[in-house]
């Protein structure tokens, strides 16, 4: 913040004609009271732009000139204060304008008497910052002046004449926008309004824009289209070009390297903006962006990347073109389905859900979420009955199962292309290659004419003047390293790939693309890479399941229009789900009738087909034993009378003092003689009066947490009967 100016004392009245004498000659005003002299008059001098600063001398000279405006009104010059640090400063907001805040709190303060602009709009071209002021300056008694007079905001006509002048300043500065704005749209109707041409593109002198002269700057804006088609995602290219070195030539717009050529780092913005730029398609565009209004009233911008309607100008064929129209619109179509939003499949990820963004439920047409209650386990849940709160009518599968069918199915479809695809991927790894090579070449060509550039430069120097050679030889010499340093890089790219694919390399593609199961099972095949076949021929996948049974209806539609229907089998939680459930149930009964073990039970459903409800394996007795509990064929304890000497494994650990589970544990390390009972399972432990006193004994030691036990009381007795 600059230090308040004060003025000497006014000079003689300049002679007729100048700019300060219709300022200087004016009578003093009645409004004009002791009470307002007392205080200090603070000219607030402003100009728009720092362009009008430098140019327009004479407008800033008239501001200043008010400070002797205040001194003929009557102030003294030590009174009058210069405000002038708003200078380059629109007036369409108060937010950025540090000298006009000063001015507010000077007023609030009471310290000021007179307020003096020379216009106005130097003061604020926003309504609600000049009625900000007018209010003020009417509670505390503050006037206000221009070059036509001064005004009292306390009186009505001054009131209203001051609200008129605020009201035309803001209006005027609409009308000079859209006075430019006009002639912007004109010019850019025509095509010939060119701000700054994207990376690729140089303009001429002339103001034509054409594709950038450097070959290796074109190649690698090449390079970006051909592996966003290949790759599919705007962050795989820019993983690629770090992975692979290559940088992009961007050539600086202003500055005092204006044209000049610079390589950087790729970024994912500018990987974006160049996918998304129409010019590269060749068209011509204005009104990409909707510009609106700020809080604090500056300008903020509002990118339509994906709406071509909504671009004030579109004019097709006018640029030269990197790809055609057709691929650009693809590629829109493209980005747009992967973004992270309801209706697009999304960017394939790392998870083990293969179809996630292809799922759809068959009920209620709603894209099935991928969720992992369990890792490593994914399941499809639609979510509808909680967006909509609502009772569930759409129910979820198990991933596996789905993932399954549709795995099977493309590779069905990729094999009888086997041949084509192993002749396709030799065939796109050598054009990859020939490509980085090309690359690497370019780079190298650049260095050695940097090398000889920097060696010309230091020649041509004279040898006795030695503070330039002295600094021409450490350019010579920072590009002779960064020459070697290329060289090297070349080099080993070289030496990990060869132009040319051995005999070993080409034998390995083919029998891998013969043998598609292997190559999706390989290590190096990530979930990614999965997903992406998967969506090459696949378009989505309709499943419908039904609440009562574990058959589920499942159509893939394919690329092209195709539907294939399948059917597949679920688990389910309960043996109610199924849909032989009753069936199955006759048959437990039937066999248990017949006297049939639960284990030999087990066998039996296993050979006839039946799964169970979880499909995990096959039937086990233990399993069926919980069916016949809940048929109620069984009770809780299988009725039969134990002979002498012989305990449930509850009750001796009881008697024991020891938990049941470390007594099942000695049974299992043959501690003990025990056996179970067929159809539940349970264990029976026989034990004797002296078999009895061995356990409490092995029990002590094993509360006393001893790390060993004596062989011989983990020896059991010799069963008696």
């Amino acid at each position: 913040m600059s230090s308040p100016k004060t003025v000497p004392t006014p000079p003689a009245l300049s002679p007729a004609g100048s700019a300060c004498e219709p300022l200087l000659r004016i009578v003093r005003s009645p409004k004009i009271l002791s009470r307002h002299l007392e205080r200090s008059a603070i000219v607030y001098v402003r100009q728009s732009t720092p362009m009008q600063v430098l140019e327009h001398a004479e407008s800033k000279a008239r501001q200043y000139a008010l400070a002797n405006h205040a001194v003929a009104l009557g102030w003294s010059s030590a009174r009058v204060v210069i405000i002038d640090e708003d200078q380059g400063k629109s007036g369409r907001a108060a937010e950025h304008r540090s000298g006009f805040q000063r001015l507010l709190a000077e007023v609030t303060l009471g310290h000021v008497g007179l307020v003096l602009g020379l216009e106005m709009s130097r003061l604020a071209r926003s309504s609600k910052d000049w009625h900000h002021l007018l209010e003020l300056c009417a509670l505390v008694g503050t006037l206000l002046g221009d070059q036509d007079g001064v005004y009292n905001p306390t009186d009505s006509n001054d009131r209203l004449l001051l609200g008129l002048k605020g009201t035309m300043s803001e209006f005027e500065l609409f009308t000079m926008r859209n006075r430019l704005q006009r002639g912007l749209l004109h010019k850019a109707e025509r095509g010939e309004l060119h701000i700054a041409p994207p990376l690729g593109y140089e303009r001429l002198p002339s103001g034509e824009v054409v594709l950038d002269s450097d070959e290796q700057v074109r190649s690698v804006v090449q390079l970006l289209f051909d592996k966003f088609d290949e790759l599919g995602s705007a962050r795989s290219v820019l993983v690629y070009l770090m992975q692979n070195h290559i940088r992009l030539g961007i050539r600086w717009n202003r500055g005092p390297r204006r044209g000049q050529l610079d390589w950087r780092v790729p970024r994912y913005g500018t990987v974006l903006r160049v996918l998304t730029h129409p010019t590269y398609a060749g068209a011509y565009v204005f009104g990409r962006k909707e510009v609106g209004r700020a809080a604090h009233g500056t300008t903020r911008g509002e990118r339509n990347r994906f709406r071509a309607t909504a671009w004030k100008i579109l004019l097709k064929d006018r640029m030269p073109a990197y790809i055609s129209w057709e691929r650009y619109e693809a590629n829109q179509q493209r980005l747009q389905g992967n973004l992270p939003a309801a209706g697009s499949p999304g960017v394939p990820r790392a998870g083990d859900a293969l179809l996630a963004g292809l799922a759809v439920c068959g009920s209620c047409g709603r894209r099935l979420n991928p969720q992992y209650p369990r890792p490593g386990k994914p399941y499809y849940f639609c979510t509808r009955h909680l967006q909509d709160i609502q009772e569930q009518t759409c129910h979820g599968i198990t991933a596996r199962v789905v993932d399954r069918l549709v795995v099977d199915q493309v590779h069905q479809a990729l094999q009888p292309a086997a041949l084509k695809l192993s002749l396709r991927v030799i065939a796109d790894s050598q054009k990859e290659r020939e490509r980085l090579e090309n690359h690497w070449k370019k780079k190298l060509e650049r260095a050695h004419y940097e090398v000889q550039r920097a060696e010309r430069q230091y020649q041509a120097v004279e040898p006795e003047n030695r503070l330039v050679a002295r600094t021409l030889e450490q350019r010579w010499e920072t590009a002779l390293l960064e020459l070697r340093r290329i060289e090297e890089e070349f080099d080993r790219f070289t030496r990990d790939k060869p132009l040319r694919l051995t005999e070993a390399e080409r034998s390995r593609i083919t029998s891998l693309s013969g043998d598609i199961p292997t190559l999706w099972e390989a290590a190096s095949t990530t979930n990614a890479d999965r997903k992406d076949i998967i969506r090459c021929l696949v378009d989505r996948v309709v499943v419908r399941v039904h609440q009562n049974t574990e058959y589920c209806e499942v159509t893939i539609h394919w690329k092209g229009g195709y539907s294939s229907q399948h059917e597949v089998i679920r688990p389910v939680r309960s043996q109610r789900q199924l849909r032989d459930g009753d069936r199955l149930r006759e048959r437990i009964t039937e066999l248990h009738r017949q006297g049939q073990t639960a284990a030999a039970i087990a066998g039996t459903l296993t050979a006839e087909g039946f799964m169970p409800p979880r499909q995990r394996g096959n039937y086990s007795g233990q399993l069926v034993w919980r069916l016949l509990h809940q048929y109620g064929l069984t009770n809780q304890r299988d009725a039969e009378d134990l002979p002498t000497d012989e305990w449930w494994l509850s009750e001796l650990a009881r008697q024991l003092g020891v938990s049941r589970r470390k007594l099942r544990d000695w049974a299992i390390r043959k501690w003990c003689h025990a056996r179970q009972t067929p159809t539940q399972g349970r264990w029976i432990v026989w034990a004797n009066r002296k078999e009895l006193d061995r356990l409490r004994q092995l029990a002590a030691q094993s509360k006393l947490g001893q790390p060993s036990y004596s062989p011989k009381l983990t020896t059991p007795k010799k069963r008696t009967n």
